[in-house]
């Protein structure tokens, strides 16, 4: 263990949310009315939409002296966190070898993508998942125990100042509130019928078993320190506490990015292949997070996350599965 994880790391049991991200994930289930997100990826946003969700700083502008250089370090730290902090770490060994980016995609700057340029601006806020109110360095540092399934940093290391002063930097034009365009992921319209997952399968087969392996092991990149593509199960992949294995999260990130090549633009999968194969994914075997002290407000906790108890009569497979609107309709009549 190094003198960094001994002096500064503390595996904590915050159980607050992730997202991603991993998810940092969005926290909120998938939206009412598809309709609007529909119309996102088919059409391309109105020019006052785009802001710096859309247009992120350009990375030659990142300011010199000590200030760059700790954001950049913050960048490198989200694209390579397996080399810092991943299994063979060369600053700590506290994470499951993934990348941030292996879900914030383009170090968090790409549309629908899960990205971060009005992270920072949102916070601090109360997390519905632990009732409280958290900041984004806190945020940040969860992720670590979900998303990349391992021990949670101090917020007061280098490694997060650093990640936090990128995030800042990249939402520097972002004010508290604004509502940007592609800012987490699309939120699909529900499906009248459960999510299928071994339909799920035959589409991860076709489409997502030549980058993400057979058995969805992932594939390491030169010298196994990290993934060139990320595992989606088994011991080296996110947890069941993360945002991605809420299969709403999961199906908007594979519609708008999934497979290679696709946008949200230029989506290749139809919604259901979408809500199938997250299915059929998160399914699978991973690592589990204890939650039972999540979301200590059961109206609070969203409908597409399959751990009870729930504050309605609506069974955990329903919850993880769909449909969905049965369960969306109950608590509106509640409301």
């Amino acid at each position: 263990m190094t003198k960094f994880s001994r002096n500064h790391i503390s595996v904590s049991l915050m159980l607050v949310v992730a997202v991603a991200m991993v998810f940092v994930w969005s926290c909120n289930g998938p939206e009412e009315n598809g309709a609007a997100v529909k119309t996102a990826l088919k059409a391309p946003p109105k020019k006052e939409n785009i802001t710096d969700a859309g247009l992120p700083p350009r990375t030659q502008n990142i300011p010199a002296g000590k200030k760059g250089d700790l954001i950049r370090y913050g960048r490198q730290l989200i694209t390579s966190t397996a080399l810092y902090l991943g299994p063979k770490g060369s600053v700590a060994q506290i994470t499951n070898g993934m990348n941030c980016q292996n879900c914030h995609l383009d170090a968090g700057t790409r549309l629908f993508a899960n990205n971060f340029a009005g992270f920072t601006a949102s916070y601090p806020k109360k997390s519905n998942r632990s009732g409280v109110v958290i900041s984004a360095s806190v945020r940040i540092s969860e992720c670590f125990e979900r998303s990349l399934n391992g021990a949670m940093p101090d917020t007061g290391t280098k490694e997060i100042k650093a990640i936090m002063a990128y995030l800042q930097w990249l939402g520097k034009n972002v004010k508290k509130g604004q509502v940007l365009f592609g800012n987490t992921t699309p939120r699909l319209k529900f499906m009248d019928s459960a999510a299928d997952p071994l339909s799920g399968k035959a589409v991860f087969i076709q489409k997502c078993r030549s980058c993400h392996g057979a058995n969805g092991e992932g594939l390491p990149a030169a010298g196994k320190l990290s993934y060139t593509y990320p595992p989606l199960w088994g011991p080296n992949s996110y947890n069941d506490g993360a945002g991605m294995y809420r299969i709403g999260n999961l199906a908007g990130f594979v519609k708008a990015n999934m497979p290679f090549g696709a946008t949200y633009q230029s989506p290749q999968l139809t919604d259901k292949e979408c809500w199938d194969v997250a299915a059929f994914i998160n399914s699978q075997p991973r690592p589990h997070k204890n939650q039972d002290k999540d979301y200590p407000d059961l109206q609070q906790k969203p409908i597409d996350l399959p751990f009870g108890p729930y504050a309605d009569g609506f069974t955990a497979r329903q919850h993880k599965y769909g449909p969905f609107g049965p369960i969306q309709q109950f608590h509106h009549k509640k409301a």
